[in-house]
């Protein structure tokens, strides 16, 4: 399926301007000609079917018109997660970015701890990460992706359920309600955990959860933590 991405704010009644990135993606990558049909998404969660009106030339917008509103290839869990990970050295922080979007992830947060890598901070690569993601996984809605937080000031403002995983210090068990739909999970850097960052966390509230039996890189245990919840309390079965 091709798909693009366009902001609502370039939404004009029934006719949409595609960006010039994505025009030249549709134009010189896709070689999609005009009378074609492509969808497009607003990132809000709604996905349109749209004809192409006009290819536009180089450094033009494309000119697509809207003929009906569909349903989007993958639709939306209903768990509200927000996902916190510590910096990641070179590109590990990219991979968590992109599978993070694929397991539905609501909001991604990097965060900085005592032992993180403070050399990748990519907010805009990330967000370009992000959309490609969602273009490619079919969800119509984009995963938030905000500015980089001190630990401490995440953990004292966070709410709903709240876990750090660890690799010490912690239980096997989420103590939470089945129902449960709105979940923090923060997930630490290459070099694991401070004493004092467990301690500041379980101050406020949040569940020290060690999974045994395993060693992961911290980006695989990101992307793992994402899917466990999802099947535990999201759309994954």
């Amino acid at each position: 399926m091709r798909r693009f991405y366009v902001s609502p704010e370039n939404f004009n009644n029934l006719r949409i301007a595609l960006s010039v990135e994505e025009s030249k993606h549709l134009r010189e990558v896709l070689r999609v000609r005009g009378g074609e049909e492509v969808h497009v998404f607003d990132g809000e969660g709604k996905e349109f079917l749209c004809s192409v009106e006009e290819i536009g030339s180089k450094k033009q917008s494309a000119i697509l018109q809207i003929l009906n509103e569909t349903k989007p290839a993958s639709p939306e869990s209903d768990l509200n997660l927000t996902l916190a990970v510590a910096l990641l050295k070179g590109e590990k922080f990219d991979l968590v970015v992109q599978k993070a979007v694929e397991l539905g992830v609501t909001k991604l947060v990097p965060i900085l701890t005592k032992r993180a890598d403070t050399k990748t901070v990519r907010i805009e690569r990330w967000q370009k990460i992000a959309i490609e993601a969602a273009k490619q996984s079919g969800r119509a809605k984009l995963m938030q992706i905000v500015e980089l937080e001190r630990f401490e000031d995440f953990v004292a403002s966070s709410d709903g359920v709240k876990m750090l995983f660890a690799e010490r210090g912690g239980g096997e068990n989420f103590n939470t309600a089945e129902q449960s739909k709105k979940i923090t999970a923060v997930i630490g850097s290459e070099g694991g955990w401070e004493d004092s960052e467990i301690e500041a966390a379980r101050k406020n509230d949040f569940q020290i959860i060690t999974f045994g039996g395993r060693i992961l890189r911290a980006e695989t245990a990101a992307v793992s933590i994402a899917a466990i919840l999802q099947h535990r309390f999201g759309d994954i079965t």
